[in-house]
C-alpha cells in the first residue's frame, strides 16, 4: 500500500525550503513526487513547490496582520474554507501524515490533520516558537525545532535542527570553490563577502552593502543576493562599480557559500543553519521585531564562536565591523573552524523516519 503525506509550508524560504528537505528525504526512502502533497499560499511556495515536481494545493488564506485591517475579520472564514479544501484533498488521497513547517497554512492544516485523526509532525525553525505552531504543537504527534530556546517552550520537542537540501549534506568548500569564483565572475585572488537578507532580500543590509562597496580602502570582493524587490534599484548602482555583483535570487546557495569568505545576513532560521552547515563566518544583523527571534536564532552560532551578532544601529557601524573581519584572515579561520552542536544535516532524515513510522503506524 502507498503512504502519501501531506505538507504545510507557506511564506518565505524559512519554511520552504526545509518542508522541500524532507519532502525530498521521504522520495529516498520510497515515495514519489506524486505521494507528497503541498499546501500552501499564494506566495513563494506557488512556484517554488510546482518547480520542483510535487503536486500543490492552494488555498485563500493570510497570517494576522500586524496593524489594525479589516483583513482580519475575513481571517476565521478563509481558515474554514482552507480546512475544508485540506480534508476534501487529505481523503482523496488517504493521507498517512501531515507534517506542518509555520506560517499561516499550519493552523488549518493542524485542523484537517485532528478532523481526519491523521498523524501531526511539527517543525518550529526559530528559536522563538511561531504562534501557529504554538496552538498546534500540544496536539501534535511529534514536535521537531532547530534550536534548543523553542524546544523549551513546545511540548515534547526534540532538537533536530533546520533540515537541508541535498547539496548541503556534500558541502565540500574547497573542491567547490574554483567553480564558484568562475560562475560569479570575481576576482579568484581577492577574498569575498557574502551579502544576502534571506529569500526576500533586506533593504537595511542592501544599504551596507553599498556603503561597503563604496569605500576606497575596500579589498574584497562582494556577492549580493539583493532579493527580487530591490534587484532592479541595487544593479544600477552597482553597474559602475568594480568587484560588486549582485543577483535578485541564488537558486544554488551552495555556490553562494562555496565563494564567500565571510558573509553578511539577517538571523533567519534557515540562513543559520546553512551557516553552520558550511562553516561560513559571519556578521549577523537581526530584524529587530517579532520578539527578537533573529537574535535567538543566532545565539548559540555566536557563542560557538562562529558569527558576530551586530544590532540593526547605523550602517557605518556594521560596515566597520565587516570591513575587520574581511581584513583578517586568521580571525575567520578561527570563526570557520569552530565545533557546532546542532547538526543540521541530520534533520531532513528524522523528519522523513518519523512521518513515515506515524503514517505506517
Amino acid at each position: 500500500m502507498t503512504t502519501h503525506v501531506a505538507i504545510a509550508a507557506a511564506g518565505s524560504g524559512g519554511h520552504v525550503f526545509p518542508a522541500l528537505a524532507v519532502a525530498d528525504a521521504l522520495r529516498e526512502r520510497g515515495l514519489s513526487h506524486a505521494d507528497i502533497v503541498f499546501f500552501g499560499g499564494d506566495r513563494m511556495e506557488a512556484r517554488t513547490v510546482p518547480a520542483e515536481g510535487y503536486p500543490f494545493v492552494g488555498v485563500d488564506l493570510h497570517g494576522i496582520r500586524r496593524s489594525l485591517s479589516v483583513d482580519n475579520l475575513r481571517l476565521p472564514g478563509l481558515v474554514r474554507r482552507a480546512r475544508r479544501a485540506m480534508i476534501t484533498e487529505m481523503q482523496r488521497r488517504g493521507t498517512g501524515a501531515v507534517a506542518v513547517f509555520g506560517g499561516y497554512v499550519s493552523g488549518p492544516a493542524a485542523l484537517a490533520a485532528r478532523s481526519t485523526g491523521t498523524p501531526l509532525v511539527i517543525h518550529e525553525a526559530n528559536a522563538v516558537p511561531g504562534v501557529a505552531n504554538r496552538m498546534v504543537a500540544r496536539r501534535a504527534d511529534a514536535v521537531f525545532t532547530s534550536f534548543h530556546g523553542a524546544a523549551e517552550s513546545l511540548p515534547h520537542a526534540e532538537v533536530i535542527g533546520s533540515p537541508l537540501r541535498g547539496p548541503f549534506m556534500r558541502f565540500d568548500r574547497a573542491a567547490r570553490r574554483p567553480t564558484a569564483l568562475s560562475s560569479y565572475g570575481v576576482d579568484p585572488d581577492r577574498p569575498v563577502l557574502g551579502v544576502m537578507g534571506g529569500s526576500l532580500g533586506a533593504q537595511f543590509l542592501n544599504d551596507v552593502a553599498a556603503s561597503l562597496a563604496g569605500r576606497p580602502e575596500r579589498s574584497f570582493s562582494i556577492i549580493h543576493i539583493t532579493g527580487p524587490t530591490h534587484a532592479a534599484t541595487i544593479s544600477t548602482s552597482a553597474a559602475g562599480v568594480s568587484d560588486w555583483v549582485t543577483i535578485p535570487f541564488e537558486d544554488s546557495m551552495v555556490d553562494f557559500y562555496a565563494a564567500a569568505d565571510a558573509v553578511l545576513s539577517r538571523g533567519g532560521a534557515l540562513t543559520i543553519a546553512e551557516l553552520q552547515a558550511t562553516g561560513t563566518p559571519a556578521v549577523v544583523v537581526p530584524l529587530p521585531a517579532g520578539r527578537s527571534y533573529q537574535a535567538k536564532n543566532a545565539a548559540d552560532l555566536a557563542a560557538e564562536g562562529g558569527a558576530i551578532v551586530v544590532p540593526q544601529t547605523t550602517i557605518d557601524d556594521i560596515a566597520a565591523t565587516v570591513m575587520e573581519v574581511m581584513a583578517d584572515p586568521v580571525r575567520r579561520e578561527a570563526m570557520r573552524s569552530v565545533h557546532h552542536e546542532i547538526d543540521h544535516r541530520s534533520a531532513a532524515g528524522i523528519m522523513a523516519d518519523r512521518i513515515l513510522e506515524l503514517a505506517d503506524a
